[in-house]
């Protein structure tokens, strides 16, 4: 597995829910389509912070769904609301966790 984090800053706080609603609406569906996708998470850290979470298979899809998030900022015309190039951390998952829930 392969994760990117993108933090984006100086994002317009008016237009957080905005954004939310164009990532779940727009966004989400393109990623989910690439090959290899096994997650994303966005998260507002307030104060016009918001860091993005993507989990894929290999280096190469990850890096393709930074190029599908460029391209997204744009067709979405998001440019003043995310006026900055995110700071990006990408890397080899090498250790992982989750908590299995029982279904009833």
């Amino acid at each position: 597995m392969h994760a990117t984090i993108r933090r984006f800053e100086g994002v317009d706080v008016t237009r957080v829910n905005e954004l939310t609603t164009k990532v779940n609406e727009t966004l989400l569906p393109q990623l989910r389509d690439l090959p290899g996708f096994a997650g994303y998470d966005l998260i507002d850290a307030g104060n016009g912070v918001v860091s993005s979470f993507g989990v894929f298979e290999t280096r190469e899809q990850a890096d393709e769904s930074s190029n599908v998030v460029a391209k997204w900022i744009a067709d979405e015309n998001l440019s003043d609301a995310i006026p900055n190039p995110p700071k990006v951390t990408s890397g080899k998952v090498i250790a992982h966790s989750e908590r299995l829930v029982a279904v009833a």
